[in-house]
């Protein structure tokens, strides 16, 4: 395949060749009126006249009128010769065949698909993905319909981030749909950049528009989630109710209130613990004899 890059094309002023052709018409439409009626023939003087009239209608069909953020292409004889992206009223080869293609900004809304995460969970996913073209010739030739191939690299992509991320991760340290999507969004557009590039397209945005579980899973992941969400809270509870236990216990010995034997220390423990990690309110009971018999 041939990789073609856009160009500028040959182009002038428009209300330049309105003038030469006003130019040329009142050359020829002098010179018919006044040696046409001589009964002489066809002389010299009307012979130019004729070709001053044909020059104009020639020139007519090579004008051309391009609005902000358009783009013509022009083709000759089946070769690209050029793309002008020039606002206002300007005259090329007027031979030359063109198609128009708009450089706007363009929102794609993906439909919503059922893909497997990493952890073979299925789930609906959907993005938005804001592109225009930045390369008409690319856009134009080297693929076809380009709008068609926005869409499908883009639902191609979304597909295959999906497979890489599980949908949801307690893990600080593993990135996932859920919990990332600033870095998602990110991959995301790499992703979709990657497979447009060959078109002449640029992605200014692309950003997931719909993340859930797949409907016959999620009741099931959603107590899974509820599940996974308890045992990590208990396990910070845990772990800070350890902490101040030795922290306690360090600050009872430091500054010699009490020395405690092995038996008394794990007393102490077993009811800081029940104190600290239980979701109910303690209530404290005195004392008042010795652990010993």
């Amino acid at each position: 395949m041939i990789d073609i890059q856009e160009k500028p094309v040959f182009q002038i002023s428009g209300w330049a060749v309105v003038a030469l052709d006003l130019v040329l018409g009142g050359i020829a439409i002098y010179l018919f009126l006044t040696f046409a009626g001589n009964g002489v023939g066809l002389t010299s003087p009307m012979i130019v006249g004729i070709v001053c009239a044909l020059l104009v209608g020639l020139t007519v069909r090579g004008f051309f009128i391009i609005q902000p953020n358009e783009s013509l292409v022009f083709t000759f004889l089946g070769r690209y010769i050029g793309s002008s992206r020039t606002p206002g009223f300007n005259w090329t080869n007027p031979f030359a065949l063109r198609r128009k293609i708009t450089l706007r900004i363009s929102n794609l809304n993906s439909e919503t698909i059922k893909v497997n995460d990493a952890q073979g969970n299925p789930i609906e996913i959907a993005a938005v993905v804001v592109w225009n073209v930045v390369d008409s010739a690319k856009a134009l030739f080297n693929v076809e319909h380009y709008g068609n191939f926005v869409q499908i690299q883009s639902e191609t992509a979304i597909r295959q981030l999906a497979s890489h991320y599980p949908y949801d991760s307690h893990d600080k340290d593993q990135e996932s749909l859920r919990a990332n999507q600033e870095v998602i969004a990110a991959k995301l557009r790499e992703q979709v950049q990657a497979r447009l590039e060959i078109s002449g397209i640029h992605v200014v945005e692309a950003r997931l528009s719909h993340l859930a579980y797949a409907p016959e899973i999620a009741q099931a992941m959603l107590r899974r989630q509820q599940a996974q969400a308890i045992i990590a809270a208990r396990r910070l509870i845990v772990d800070g109710a350890v902490g101040m236990v030795e922290m306690a216990l360090q600050s009872l010995e430091s500054q010699n209130v009490v020395k405690l034997d092995e038996e008394r220390k794990a007393s102490m423990v077993n009811n800081l613990l029940v104190a600290l990690v239980s979701e109910s309110q303690a209530q404290p009971i005195i004392n008042t004899g010795t652990l010993y018999a």
